[in-house]
């Protein structure tokens, strides 16, 4: 908003007397709220230059999703839903049409003016979308998201759509597919990019550890500050999800319900306003399914989900990926290598990359360091194990008049004992979803 001028915020609640303390409360902080009480009250509302809205996602004669669809249309302006535990799904899929957030009563103001900050702040960028896209595919298209295929049309998308709400999001996908460069586009693209990205790989510390790194820690007089205060404001990108403790997953529940946690040996409670983007190898509905993920943990989670496709499925982004990531080593190698062949291009197509872009990244680094001279890298260049990958590694037998559904098994039982019972992998060698895959081995017994 111009200096001076107080953002106007439409309040949708069904109580009047709920309804004029917000206002109050809204009114000492600077803002200047209109009330009202039912939907059509609310839309006639925003024929006046409005800058938010806080309304209840369903109650007698307000219907939240009606008000919030045409806020979006008549004014493209912050929404905030209230709900109940009975209307909780109702206000998330308020965030999927584009709220900026939603709370549980009973309100909690502070929290609601953090969220009405931001939202307004992300107002003020939104004017600067074209160019934010345009930084978006220039920066942080390199080693994950460069390409024209549909697969990573589809992220970019998401990751646009996703950068403008507050909401937790849920980036799935096999090892090496990028996460972390979703993770990192999510965050420059949003109004938080001023901030601090924090990034806690939940698999490679020891439980004891990962608690203080989460929530920070008030032991023997030393003040240790946790990745969820060193966001504050920021963004917290949660790796390996999927490996997080359950007793972890019940703190981390609470900090999404509520926004506040306390640092291991203090009980006092403390509140960030920290966007969550969460990353898992393994589907998290498996893991629930499986009862080693807490289900509201993952709902919390996946208000917005971002599948992040293996390399196999966007094989036409190889001329451009492979491009950026020689670009990317002559920086690093002080190195003037022009490209590759066709015939480099042609065999890399072949192959299944079961690292995904990690992998193939790896590999043109390794070319492009031991290059010599300036001329395109050539078959000979390319490493060993993968000039040979796509010869036949191995032989099974299957018999004459055996069933579809046995060959099958066969198959993919013979592809997890030679990956050793690396899942990701096997399902990548063998064109299958991991999803899929994981259905066969549970309608098997296998687990």
């Amino acid at each position: 908003m111009p200096p001076g001028i107080r953002a106007r915020v439409v309040v949708v609640t069904r109580t009047p007397a709920a309804g004029r303390s917000l206002a109050a409360f809204l009114d000492e902080h600077g803002y200047d709220a209109l009330v009202v009480h039912d939907t059509d009250a609310a839309i006639k509302a925003f024929a006046h230059p409005t800058a938010a809205l806080v309304c209840e996602a369903r109650a007698a004669r307000i219907d939240g999703l009606a008000v919030l669809d045409q806020a979006i249309v008549r004014a493209g302006l912050c929404a905030v839903m209230i709900a109940t535990a009975g209307t909780r799904a109702l206000a998330v899929e308020a965030v999927r049409r584009g709220a900026w957030d939603y709370q549980l009563e009973p309100l909690d103001r502070d929290r609601l003016l953090a969220a009405l900050r931001l939202g307004l702040e992300h107002q003020r960028l939104a004017r600067r979308v074209a160019e934010m896209e345009g930084q978006l595919e220039r920066q942080f298209g390199l080693r994950g998201l460069t390409g024209s295929s549909r697969a990573i049309q589809r992220v970019r998308e998401v990751v646009r759509r996703a950068a403008t709400t507050r909401a937790a999001v849920t980036l799935e996908g096999e090892p090496g597919t990028g996460k972390s460069m979703v993770a990192r586009a999510l965050h420059h693209a949003s109004a938080r990019r001023e901030r601090r990205l924090e990034r806690v790989r939940c698999g490679a510390i020891p439980e004891a550890l990962l608690e203080v790194e989460l929530f920070g820690s008030a032991r023997g007089g030393v003040i240790t500050s946790g990745a969820l205060e060193r966001a504050d404001g920021g963004t917290l990108f949660l790796d390996e999800i999927d490996r997080l403790p359950h007793s972890l997953q019940m703190r981390l529940l609470r900090f999404l319900l509520q926004g506040r946690f306390e640092r291991v040996g203090d009980a006092t409670e403390r509140r960030a306003d920290v966007r969550i983007v969460a990353a898992s190898d393994v589907p998290l509905e498996e893991l629930v399914r499986r009862a080693r993920f807490h289900p509201d943990l993952y709902s919390g989670l996946s208000v917005l989900r971002i599948e992040v496709p293996p390399l196999r499925e966007r094989l036409e982004d190889l001329p451009a990926l492979v491009e950026e990531l020689v670009r990317a080593a002559n920086q690093e190698h002080k190195r003037r290598v022009p490209g590759v062949t066709a015939g480099v291009l042609d065999h890399l197509a072949q192959y299944s990359w079961p690292g995904n872009v990690r992998e193939l990244r790896t590999v043109i680094d390794g070319m492009v360091a031991t290059a010599r001279g300036r001329k395109p890298l050539d078959l000979d260049s390319l490493p060993d194990p993968l000039r040979g990958a796509n010869s036949p590694a191995g032989r099974l037998e299957l018999s004459v008049g055996m069933t579809l559904e046995a060959a099958e098994r066969r198959l993919i039982e013979a592809t997890l004992a030679h990956t050793q019972g690396d899942k990701p992998r096997a399902a990548a060698m063998l064109g299958m979803g991991l999803r899929t895959l994981y259905r066969r081995l549970d309608g098997w017994g296998r687990r």
